[in-house]
């Protein structure tokens, strides 16, 4: 899906900030904090899908329930349809909760096994809805049909599906109260190969008809150049690039970007005979405790003695393409080499 350049952000995050206290000693005092987001900037824009991708623990599901508010962030501003998330008070949250849901990773672990999936998909209709009984029961049904579950099921349990059924059990509750805003943490990864396609095409048929907004978590890289239309990368609790897909994938810019895209598989075997793997050495930094300078210092095989001083500016390089890397400022076209140029 092309962007509409004369739309508005949905979604607006500035500065945010998710900092997790750590206790420790004898009286339990805090003793520092991890530091899972730390400071990110983004947009959402209607009708789009922004993936979200990064290697595990970077901070992707923290991101995705902060923008929620189901953590209670530590800084900055989060706000959806132009109303403040961050900051709004409880009742005034309750009401803006019709307009953004999540659809978590695990679809057994996020129902609730004693209740039937009509009780699950009918929950938010009796918490923000008055409907009488049979209005419940023909939401619930449509909402089954427009998913691909067979409303005659409504009074069965979760444990009586499969994964994927379950998946969609999820996308159903989420869909329940039309919202324009969904977050979708992770919904392929605990699914069969064979079943995430089905659940990918069916998120993006309900987008097309429901004209929904996404903000797409994952780890993998093949389906988000699928169902994205801009990708945003993470390292250790920092936004490093956002660009439009095919700009990414064809030409990364940041280093750690272009580390990443090397290690996805190529399914022609001549092309992969040629690919060169960009090896990253040591492991990542603790969130607790980040390098000074760039997060991606300590592993960047493109380092600079700038970059163990200073954290670079997360700034616009070319029209619609940001990134944070000192290497830009000096030499925005030769070092932004790509994968199979990588030094």
């Amino acid at each position: 899906m092309a962007l509409d350049e004369q739309k508005q952000p949905l979604v607006r995050v500035e500065n945010l900030k998710m900092h997790f206290p750590i206790f420790g000693g004898l009286m339990r005092r805090r003793v520092g904090e991890v530091k899972a987001v730390d400071g990110i900037s983004f947009d959402v824009f209607e009708g789009e899908t922004l993936g979200l991708v990064g290697e595990s623990g970077c901070g992707k599901s923290t991101v995705g329930r902060s923008v929620l508010r189901l953590y209670e962030v530590t800084d900055g501003t989060v706000t959806i349809g132009g109303r403040d998330i961050a900051h709004a008070p409880p009742e005034e949250l309750r009401q803006m909760r019709t307009q953004m849901q999540m659809i978590f990773q695990d679809p057994q672990a996020s129902l609730n096994p004693r209740m039937t999936v009509g009780d699950i998909i009918a929950e938010p209709l009796l918490e923000h809805r008055k409907m009488s009984s049979r209005e419940l029961d023909d939401a619930v049904g449509g909402l089954m049909d427009r998913v691909g579950l067979n409303r005659n099921f409504a009074k069965r349990y979760p444990h009586e599906f499969s994964g994927g059924q379950r998946q969609r059990i999820g996308i159903a509750r989420a869909l329940a109260l039309s919202p324009k805003f969904i977050v979708c943490d992770e919904p392929i990864a605990a699914l069969d190969v064979s079943i995430q396609a089905q659940v990918v095409n069916l998120l993006e048929e309900l987008q097309e008809t429901m004209g929904l907004t996404y903000l797409f978590i994952s780890h993998d890289l093949s389906m988000v150049r699928h169902i994205a239309d801009r990708v945003a990368v993470m390292y250790l609790g920092r936004i490093v690039e956002i660009a439009p897909r095919d700009d990414l994938y064809d030409r990364p810019l940041h280093p750690y970007t272009q580390a990443l895209l090397s290690a996805v598989p190529e399914p022609d075997p001549s092309r992969e005979s040629t690919t060169e793997r960009v090896i990253l050495t040591g492991d990542v930094p603790s969130p607790s405790n980040p390098p000074q300078g760039c997060n991606f210092c300590t592993r960047c095989p493109q380092v600079i003695d700038i970059c163990r001083q200073i954290e670079p500016e997360f700034q616009e390089v070319t029209p619609g393409r940001f990134a944070a890397c000192h290497l830009l400022d000096q030499k925005p076209e030769s070092a932004a080499k790509a994968p199979s140029e990588a030094t």
